[in-house]
């Protein structure tokens, strides 16, 4: 029945598969769905040496505070190893969804050699294994990571190592849902629900599971080892270092970085040939893998019509231009031109420790072409200083990991900054402009996915406007800051400027009532005509914060660890509320 199932579909949807072709893709998808199968077993209080009870009691600490209970307590019954600590459990929990995740690798390759399909779908298969790659990369990392774990460190130490911890896992559940957006489109919907989603749920969840038991671990140490007095020491310490010795981390050329007009770069890239290279992706494609300094490309002034990805391996790339009126990175790529989300972009930084500088980032789609991305980043302790996004639907996505924007500009119509990015923005002008007719703005789409994921957008002293277009007619087009994209979806404004662009229900919904309970929209101490709240919706998800501890949660300092990083960066922020 389920061969018969499975030919229907593929001949509905016109698919050209041989017998035996069609026979592989079967024994793959159920080897991987066997291999994955969440089945409760009835001895897991047992670790198969006789010790059950400890071991037992253990497992159902950890299993309690995940999502999904049964994929967990599956997972770890079937050691045959005893395993005394949390960190232990962790780490083999982790071993197991890596071998799920290489099933949804393998299996995704195999349709792109058996499925005949059309372009659109083969893109999206090869976002798909980039994602899965990335995801096998991260859970990599955190057991590099959890092998120096002490949980006997104090509260700050403990709460960076989390923090990293906690934003690898982040990223590989918002990596599934990535994957599965390239087939958002009405006609590879049911293509991505009957043979994609299956496969990836299963890894998705261990992945939560996952998140949920170092939330729990990391938390729990955190609370025994609170040393408020040693934290506020140590960042004074550091602030004292900062200011008068420079951070004693930093390499001399970094330390450079921090004084602009003594910048000394790599490579220039310059049209007219006065440089070492004419385009942005040459120099990119030459800079050296893996490096662990900064590697700086000049921009010289000049419109580079160019599509940059910055890959995984090519680590601390900052690119600087000359200005965004004269140094301009732009393409035209969009959904409706054949392509998806993710491969619309005109720039996209994967690379950790991506920096920019002084640049514009543009996609010139325009408002019919739906999805057309200027700049996507993925890259984790990236910062961008007095850049530009514009665009108009989906300008800037923040994809993943955690992201700083100051005194940028951001200019787009439908969701034109969105992601799963643990982001913070200050200082900006954000600025809606005229959409398609029928359209309506949304300034954000935010799209955290579970409820322990450490994500969310926080737009902070910053000014959100119409842009000159659509000041004029703005009568006639609805704006707001935002509607939910995933479950959890979490935005907060606070201490901005908010015009009378944004319409005094303040957010819309996605549909229906869909994640108006779960969602999390707060605004604290804006001003402006579009600050007023008297009007806003009345959600559960939404409020206003009262209290200054749940602001500060959303601080840079707090939000994205601010002092272990950005003070390498040279870029000015703003730390406390």
């Amino acid at each position: 029945m389920t061969l018969v199932l499975v030919v229907l579909f593929l001949f509905a949807a016109n698919w050209v598969i041989t017998c035996s072709s069609l026979l592989l893709l079967l024994v793959v998808g159920h080897a991987s769905a066997s291999a994955s199968s969440p089945i409760l077993s009835s001895s897991w209080h047992g670790d198969g040496d006789g010790d059950g009870h400890g071991h037992g009691h253990l497992i159902e600490s950890c299993c309690s505070t995940t999502l999904y209970p049964h994929i967990c307590y599956s997972t770890l019954s079937s050691s045959s190893s005893f395993l005394a600590t949390k960190k232990e459990l962790i780490q083999l929990t982790i071993n197991k969804t890596k071998d799920t995740i290489q099933n949804n690798f393998h299996m995704i390759n195999k349709l792109l050699t058996v499925v005949s399909t059309k372009k659109r779908t083969k893109i999206a298969l090869h976002d798909c294994l980039d994602m899965l790659l990335g995801t096998l990369e991260a859970l990599d990392t955190v057991m590099q990571l959890l092998a120096t774990y002490n949980p006997t460190n104090e509260y700050s130490l403990i709460r960076q190592h989390a923090d990293h911890l906690k934003t690898l896992i982040s990223t590989t559940i918002t990596n599934k849902e990535t994957c599965l957006d390239g087939f958002s489109s009405h006609d590879y919907k049911h293509f991505a629900e009957s043979i994609i989603r299956p496969q990836l749920d299963h890894g998705g969840k261990m992945c939560s599971n996952l998140l949920a038991m170092i939330n729990n671990m990391t938390d729990t140490d955190m609370i025994n080892n609170n040393n408020i007095l040693g934290t506020t020491r140590r960042r004074r310490k550091l602030i004292k270092e900062t200011i008068i010795l420079w951070p004693q981390w930093l390499s001399a050329r970094d330390r450079k970085l921090l004084w602009w007009s003594l910048v000394t770069p790599n490579v220039i890239v310059a049209k007219d040939g006065h440089g070492n290279y004419t385009t942005v992706e040459a120099a990119v494609a030459a800079a050296p893998s893996e490096s662990k300094s900064r590697y700086v490309i000049k921009i010289r002034a000049g419109v580079y019509n160019e599509y940059i990805g910055i890959p995984r391996k090519k680590t601390n790339i900052m690119l600087i231009g000359e200005g965004t009126s004269t140094t301009i990175i732009t393409g035209n790529k969009s959904v409706a031109g054949g392509t998806t989300t993710t491969k619309s972009a005109t720039v996209d930084a994967v690379g950790n420790g991506f920096l920019a500088k002084d640049i514009t980032f543009q996609n010139t789609a325009g408002p019919s072409g739906h999805q057309a991305v200027a700049l996507r980043v993925a890259s984790d302790l990236s910062a961008f200083y007095k850049c530009s996004m514009i665009g108009y639907q989906d300008t800037l996505y923040v994809h993943s990991n955690r992201q700083f924007y100051v005194k940028c500009q951001v200019v787009g119509t439908v969701e034109f900054i969105f992601g799963n990015a643990a982001v913070v923005f200050q200082f900006c002008d954000i600025q809606a402009r005229r959409p398609a007719p029928g359209q309506r703005n949304m300034v954000t789409a935010q799209g955290r996915a579970d409820p322990n994921q450490n994500t969310g957008i926080v737009i902070q002293k910053c000014k959100i406007s119409a842009a000159s277009d659509l000041k004029p007619v703005q009568a006639n087009f609805s704006t707001y800051l935002g509607r939910p994209w995933r479950e959890y979806s979490r935005t907060v404004v606070m201490r901005s400027l908010i015009d009378d662009v944004i319409n005094p229900a303040g957010w819309f919904p996605w549909k229906g009532d869909f994640a108006l309970q779960t969602l999390y929209y707060r605004e604290y101490r804006n001003m402006g005509p579009g600050a007023d709240t008297s009007k806003r919706v009345r959600w559960k998800g939404w409020g206003e914060i009262t209290n200054r501890s749940e602001a500060r949660h959303f601080s840079t300092a707090t939000f994205i660890n601010a002092w272990s990083w950005l003070l390498s960066t040279g870029f000015p922020f703003w730390p406390g509320l």
